[in-house]
């Protein structure tokens, strides 16, 4: 039996209504049966206990940092540690965590400030005068963290700790961590094995033998100077990426036999990764965390405080509960079981719960911009067969043209989003935008006409079905996705089908970069990508130039487009700096590389029976700045 693209979307429709209301049945019966205590426990609780529910296969064992970027670990990492500071998207600045302030300074410690001092406000014209005319390689970068910063053991905080976390980082024998290596990309500073190749961090124990950055005594423990690329990127993924470890318990166990990132913890590293001793606003409750439940306590100790000096969380405790689908979760929220979602849900559940009474529904419009990555220039083994097409701009431009976003977001968000342009940088960032970039906002019917003429020409031979072929084979493809994307590639089979090109879903499983991407192995794959100002000089390069194990998928390889890329990572004016990365928009769409789908919103939700203050921040129902704003209501 087969199955036309838009039979197999109804087919799935129909099957996954009936397997919804099964479902649903079965949910009713498994709460009545043996949930009464869970539903019952939350509605009795007195205690400013939040309970959330997180919908995944399993909850981390292991707590150490830098594990795993799946599933909660990460949200977790970030609430048991701190990096230094926070991107402010508000202000296009660095909020205080750890440190409480930075400057560029010269190359004789000056701070190059608009008041002359380490803690005001960036001088950019000053900057870039300055170091313009340098003729050393680096930018120097002075960091002050807070005094009265304590790890969970009591133990207090110190640069030493810095120091150790981005050294151990450089050091891939060490660290055995990729991801660490690339995030110190841009601070010239090298270790290998333990030992200091190359030294571009200074402290008050690690000090510039030349005398350059005087660090006094009572500077000893907060104040350090980094070497950084000239590029004013540098210092984002160091500080608002890399969670500072404490030096004290992971330096005596790390060596090059017992890596850092332990594939086999055990003894002291096992103890470590499900005994986590943070610096962050919470702490692991060990005792009441299992395979079906994470509780996280308020730091007492935790060094920000609200304006009036009191906890700057409200909330006590954090109950996160384990779900295996999302139906069951959202049944859990509508029901009472839980407070809220801690990740964004479908659009289809958006209107049932703004329906109810006391559950609040957050609409961000999303950062990210959801993409189709194209394997333009695949590696051995795997450049021969259909993919060997996507070589040719010609054919990606009509795959391109082919792309109804509007389509895709009425039938897959429910409208929850909006379209975006080619050069993936939404038209909401009024600094950054370039409209130039936005080649493809002609009508569907236009574009759609014109994507079957550059095929006319390339591949006019069809099949009986309408289908192209290509020395005499149907041309398709495969796109690589997890299960949740199958509406968007099931509409994607539709509409590449008006163009006579044939796509199907591949399951991505549960490592897909590893198994597929970084190998070659793939046609094309969904992706989102995200271009900001603060990231710019880091994503540019990630996206379109770097080949090996990066976001560069699709290793794309265009000379003058990466040069113009370190033309504007090496810029230190900023105006110039903006004017290229709108260029680079233009150049970045016409490679229709990432063929851009939409820009979902982010819908995320709570109940407000139990809570006020959802509402107030605009960073969904779990965001760092929401929960400072929760408060219990009183019964």
């Amino acid at each position: 039996m087969s199955f036309t693209p838009q039979k197999r979307i109804e087919t799935a429709n129909g099957g996954r209504k009936a397997a919804a209301v099964l479902l649903c049945l079965l949910i009713l019966s498994f709460f009545g049966c043996t949930c009464s205590g869970s539903i019952a426990q939350r509605r009795n609780d007195k205690s400013a206990t939040l309970y959330v529910g997180h919908v995944g296969t399993s909850f981390p064992t292991s707590f150490m940092p830098w594990l795993s970027r799946d599933g909660i670990a990460p949200t977790v990492a970030s609430m048991l540690y701190n990096t230094l500071f926070s991107y402010d998207d508000k202000t296009g600045g660095f909020a205080p965590l750890l440190a409480k302030s930075w400057c560029y300074v010269d190359l004789d410690g000056r701070p190059l400030t608009v008041d002359g001092s380490y803690s005001g406000e960036i001088d950019h014209d000053a900057v870039e005068r300055y170091y313009s005319a340098s003729a050393e390689d680096h930018m120097a970068v002075r960091v002050e963290l807070f005094d009265n910063v304590f790890w969970t053991d009591g133990e207090k905080l110190t640069v030493e700790d810095v120091y150790y976390s981005f050294d151990v980082a450089t050091d891939n024998a060490l660290s055995n961590h990729a991801g660490a290596h690339a995030w110190t990309a841009d601070l010239l500073h090298e270790s290998s094995g333990g030992r200091l190749v190359k030294q571009g961090m200074f402290t008050y124990d690690h000090p510039d033998l030349s005398g350059t950055y005087h660090i006094s005594e009572s500077e000893r423990d907060t104040v350090m100077y980094l070497h950084v690329n000239k590029v004013f990127g540098a210092v984002t993924t160091l500080f608002n990426t890399i969670l500072i470890l404490p030096e004290h318990l992971y330096k005596p166990i790390v060596s090059e036999t017992q890596q850092l990132n332990n594939k086999d913890p055990k003894g002291e590293f096992l103890k470590l990764y499900q005994n986590p001793v943070g610096c962050g606003a919470w702490m692991l409750n060990r005792e009441q965390t299992n395979a079906q439940t994470i509780v996280l306590d308020r730091n007492p100790n935790y060094h920000l405080k609200a304006e009036d000096g009191s906890e700057l969380y409200k909330i006590e405790r954090i109950r996160i509960l384990l779900y295996l689908d999302s139906n069951t979760a959202v049944f859990a929220l509508r029901k009472g079981y839980i407070d809220l979602l801690d990740a964004a849900i479908s659009s289809n559940y958006a209107k049932l719960m703004e329906r109810e009474k006391d559950i609040f529904v957050s609409r961000i419009g999303g950062s990210g911009i959801n993409c189709l990555v194209l394997n333009v220039n695949p590696a051995e083994p795997f450049d021969n067969g259909m993919k060997l097409l996507l070589g040719n701009r010609d054919f990606r431009r009509a795959l391109a043209l082919a792309v109804d976003q509007d389509e895709l977001i009425e039938k897959t968000l429910d409208g929850a989003g909006k379209t975006a342009p080619c050069g993936l940088i939404s038209k909401d960032n009024a600094l950054l935008y370039e409209p130039n970039a936005d080649i493809l906002s002609e009508t569907a019917a236009v574009r759609l006409e014109k994507a079957n003429t550059i095929l006319d020409d390339l591949h006019p031979e069809k099949d009986k079905s309408g289908f192209r072929l290509y020395e005499g084979k149907r041309i398709s493809f495969e796109i690589l996705a997890s299960p949740g994307a199958q509406d968007t590639v099931a509409y994607l089979q539709r509409q590449f089908a008006r163009i006579g090109v044939e796509v199907r879903f591949k399951a991505a499983g549960s490592a897909p970069e590893t198994t597929y991407l970084y190998r070659s192995d793939f046609d094309m794959t969904l992706q989102t990508v995200i271009l900001t100002m603060a990231n710019a000089d880091v994503m540019y390069r990630a996206h379109f130039v770097t080949r090996e194990r990066s976001s560069n998928y699709g290793k794309l390889s265009d000379t003058l487009l990466a040069e113009h890329i370190e033309e504007m990572r090496a810029s230190l004016d900023l105006e110039y700096k903006i004017s290229m990365i709108k260029r680079l928009q233009v150049e970045t769409a016409q490679t229709y590389y990432k063929l851009p789908l939409y820009s979902a919103d982010v819908i995320t939700a709570a109940r407000t029976d139990r809570f006020s203050g959802f509402g107030l921040a605009d960073d969904g129902v779990f965001g760092a700045e929401t929960l400072q704003n929760l408060r219990r209501i009183a019964d």
